[in-house]
């Protein structure tokens, strides 16, 4: 299982890698909303929709606003005003709020149980994880990949954490397989990987080193607490969704991962975040 996930991991970087660097954003913000798309197309069937004609009208839904934003974008030159802090605002809030709600009870609100809720939920926090990719690649693609890469740090150091030590689990009604032990090891390996980042900062500007320039240590660590905390919280939260649904994987598209959204789901909540502490 270990070689799988290895493997479709370096088969997506070989992927993500030449778009990212590309000096056009229009690569890049494609490849982004086609894994976009795929994970709202999982989304919607572990809200509980099965016929392909709901499947259809979401999708046709999506392809319009997404177009539609696609071609804003395009306008605003990939660069979207500093007015729009309140956007990441409401969506932080928004993340922290379901978070909270569904998280300490394992169990999704009942008000969002229902299928055309909680797909409409899904269609506005994944278009909002999109423009946040596309927006901190307007900033530079080092700048966009430090972000990613804090992600990737911490679900391989959870991993073998967990692995190594992990004895007390963290949320067992959850996710039985996450424990208190990959947490911590998960926090160990971000605080470093953001100190090395800083350390990089001369060669190499990238989100923690703008972080701690305009905040200081404490804020850098503060901030790196924070989205630690969405970002598990983040993949919590989709596996109450898989529960719910009474399946194992979001997908298979991905061999070793399962679906799409098993390989963002951490980043869902963790993007908008990241946008909005870097605006503070």
């Amino acid at each position: 299982m270990l070689r799988q996930r290895i493997l479709t991991a370096l088969v997506l970087m070989a992927l993500l890698l030449p778009t990212l660097f590309l000096r056009d954003p229009l690569p890049f913000a494609l490849l982004a909303l086609a894994f976009c798309t795929v994970g709202m197309g999982e989304w919607v069937r572990l809200a509980g929709y099965r016929r392909w004609s709901a499947l259809l009208a979401w999708s046709l839904a999506w392809s319009v606003v997404a177009g539609a934003l696609l071609w804003l974008l395009r306008q605003k030159a990939w660069l979207m005003s500093a007015d729009w802090i309140w956007f990441w605002t409401a969506c932080s809030g928004a993340w922290l709020l379901l978070l909270g709600l569904s998280l300490p009870r394992a169990r999704v609100p009942a008000g969002l149980r229902h299928p055309g809720v909680l797909t409409l939920l899904g269609f506005l926090l994944l278009l909002a994880a999109w423009l946040a990719l596309v927006e901190l690649r307007a900033q530079g693609a080092v700048f966009l990949l430090s972000l990613l890469a804090m992600v990737w740090a911490a679900d391989i150091a959870a991993y073998f954490g967990g692995r190594a030590w992990g004895r007390s689990k963290l949320a067992p009604a959850i996710s039985p397989g996450k424990t208190r032990a990959g947490a911590w090891t998960a926090l160990a390996a971000t605080l470093l990987y953001a100190a090395i980042c800083v350390g990089l900062s001369s060669r190499l500007p990238n989100y923690f080193s703008q972080i701690q320039i305009r905040l200081g240590w404490a804020g850098l660590l503060l901030v790196v607490v924070a989205l630690l905390v969405f970002a598990i919280a983040g993949d919590l939260f989709e596996s109450l969704l898989k529960r719910a649904a009474g399946v194992k994987d979001s997908g298979k598209l991905l061999p070793g991962h399962g679906g799409v959204l098993d390989r963002i789901d951490a980043l869902l909540p963790v993007l908008p975040l990241a946008l909005l502490l870097l605006a503070l």
